[in-house]
């Protein structure tokens, strides 16, 4: 029996080896895969929490508008309703760092549909009225405009109002040819307006928390970093030149976009509208990107979502502007700034 012990043992005590490393292989592959889905599953906890939070917010914010909506009767109410929707706007930029890629496109979806439902509220209420711009030719003129002055004390006749509602906030409105300058650094502006303007160029320097831009022709735009979103609507043949955590573009025709973006620009009922990387400059301007959260390039302006198209191939409507026909960098001292300063 001794014997029988003795040759059995061997079978028993010493495995094979190569069947031993396979085994231990495996081993600390299941190990390592378990340990990976605990340390990715650990996050996500408070990230759903935070999204969950941000979802229960954001539909009663939308269905609070909804009915605001469905109750207007009178023009007095379109403001009101446009206010809304731009802050619940401004709530889902606040939010886009821990959100989803998904609930941000369903998010940004249902705004674009609240601001048609108040267009079509506003068609119904206030006859419609289409925007011209004058044809009178007037001379170019420059104005500096320090912080503590009025950012709409400069007359000319003024242009055609848009039939949509129009932010009350500071800005620069129905101006023709002219160059229009704001600095912003030390300033408690909170919100800024770019409306109804024709042939103009616009220069701002240092960051607002969210600006606003609507029906504008044959104009340049060059812009700081903006904390939170900007809006566009009605702009034909312009350059911009912008940086912002959200950007969204309404009613857009042949005009160049010059983008830095911490979420993908998005476009609406556009067309010939073509993008590069944001070419900014002017002294200051690394502090106030990093302070805005923009001071890295995402590589975003390339990635731009057509709402209007939904197909799986290229939208047609937008394009990648060539390297040969961008403008360079462009540097807010060395452009026309009447005095020479800003």
């Amino acid at each position: 029996m001794s014997n029988m012990e003795g040759e059995e043992t061997p079978h028993r005590q010493i495995p094979d080896e190569t069947l031993q490393k396979k085994h231990q292989s495996m081993i600390d592959r299941l190990a390592a895969r378990r340990q990976t889905r605990l340390e990715t599953r650990k996050p996500d906890s408070p990230d759903s929490s935070s999204t969950s939070a941000f979802l229960s917010r954001f539909n009663d914010f939308k269905n609070s508008i909804t009915t605001q909506i469905e109750s207007a009767a009178d023009p007095s109410c379109l403001t009101d309703i446009s206010s809304s929707i731009s802050d619940l706007e401004k709530l889902v930029a606040e939010n886009s760092y821990r959100l989803p890629s998904y609930e941000i496109r369903a998010s940004l979806k249902t705004i674009s549909d609240l601001r048609q439902n108040l267009d079509t509220l506003t068609a119904h209420i206030v006859p419609k009225k289409k925007f011209s711009f004058k044809n009178k030719p007037v001379k170019k003129e420059t104005h500096i405009i320090n912080q503590d002055t009025e950012c709409n004390t400069v007359s000319l006749p003024e242009l055609k109002k848009t039939s949509l509602p129009v932010r009350d906030s500071p800005g620069f409105r129905d101006k023709q040819s002219q160059v229009l300058v704001k600095n912003f650094k030390g300033s408690e502006i909170g919100e800024f307006t770019i409306s109804g303007l024709d042939s103009c160029e616009v220069k701002l320097v240092g960051s607002v928390n969210a600006l606003f831009i609507n029906q504008l022709k044959n104009c340049k735009v060059y812009v700081g970093p903006v904390m939170g979103s900007i809006l566009i609507e009605e702009v034909e043949n312009c350059l911009l030149v912008l940086a912002s955590h959200q950007i969204r573009i309404h009613f857009a025709k042949r005009s160049d976009f010059y983008l830095r973006a911490r979420s993908r620009p998005i476009i609406e009922d556009s067309n010939e509208v073509r993008f590069a990387p944001y070419c900014l400059k002017y002294k200051g301007i690394e502090a106030d990107l990093e302070v805005a959260g923009l001071n890295e390039e995402t590589g975003n302006w390339t990635n731009v979502d057509d709402f209007k198209w939904l197909r799986a191939v290229q939208s047609p409507n937008w394009s990648v502007l060539p390297e040969e026909e961008r403008i360079g960098t462009v540097d807010l001292v060395d452009l026309e700034c009447g005095n020479g300063t800003i």
